[in-house]
């Protein structure tokens, strides 16, 4: 199951690996630093930034890890290849989704990876036990096999735009996908990929919660940018909230495995 509830999590804190994959934009927060206060028993903090192969020409755009950097970091946090693994993040844009993507990618057991829906914000609102006792990890030796059909790159997205052999979804607001406001990073123009369709993935979150939507409204969002099948990629400012979208589109498709634009409108639309 792709998502895991706030009570099934409480009934399971130490059967399960619990990791923290919070991760800001803005960079008045800090994930690791807000986990040292307060976080889910028995939860390891994943650094989304550190663990991911960021290009130094593309601000905040997380590129996947190669296979052994990814090998190595599981090992150290102390996951194994058949460790049950829940995900959960304290962030708006729902960091745990590209966490997701990631363990995905690179070979874990889809019926072993889920995200805690609602993650640390509903787990908060219920008044569930939190600790700032930082999770000790006893190393492993985990080993990675990469679904390379899952990313797309630039050509792909050039080469589609010709072929249309897929549809092309942003998770970027409508405004950002418009071209009507600047983009956050510096030296990306504003704007999207031709041929390209906006849904914005905070349309897929209950605000109040950080809930996923219920699958009927989910798949009304998809029916109406006529998405009906597994032929779709999902593309954002980062890759980040692409992932959400990634997610939300697997509730309503369980044949569905999800296929990113990694470089997203950061690489696409840099000057």
């Amino acid at each position: 199951m792709t998502l895991v509830s706030t009570e099934w999590l409480n009934d399971n804190l130490s059967k399960v690996k619990i990791l923290d994959a919070s991760w800001h934009l803005s960079t008045d927060r800090n994930g690791f630093k807000e986990y040292q206060k307060q976080h889910i028993e028995n939860a390891i903090f994943f650094d989304l930034d550190k663990y991911s192969n960021q290009r130094k020409d593309l601000p905040h755009n997380h590129f996947l890890p190669e296979k052994k950097e990814w090998e190595a970091t599981l090992s150290k946090s102390g996951i194994s290849n058949n460790d049950r693994v829940i995900i959960y993040d304290n962030s708006d844009l729902i960091s745990s989704c590209r966490c997701w993507f990631q363990f995905i990618y690179f070979g874990h057991p889809l019926n072993l990876i889920s995200i805690l829906n609602g993650g640390f914000k509903k787990w908060k609102l219920e008044n569930r036990k939190v600790t700032n006792r930082e999770t000790k990890a006893i190393p492993t030796k985990y080993l990675a096999k990469e679904n390379i059909h899952l990313v797309k790159n630039k050509f792909k997205i050039d080469e589609n735009i010709k072929k249309k052999e897929f549809a092309l979804i942003d998770a970027r607001s409508k405004s950002r996908f418009l071209g009507l406001v600047l983009e956050p990073r510096p030296n990306v123009r504003s704007g999207s990929i031709e041929n390209s369709k906006c849904l914005p993935f905070s349309e897929c979150i209950n605000p109040k919660d950080n809930t996923f939507l219920n699958k009927k409204n989910l798949e009304e969002k998809f029916k109406s940018l006529g998405i009906v099948n597994n032929k779709v990629v999902f593309t954002c400012g980062s890759s980040v909230t692409a992932s959400v979208l990634g997610v939300a589109y697997s509730l309503i498709n369980n044949t569905y495995m999800p296929t990113i634009y990694v470089g997203s409108w950061s690489e696409y639309g840099k000057k």
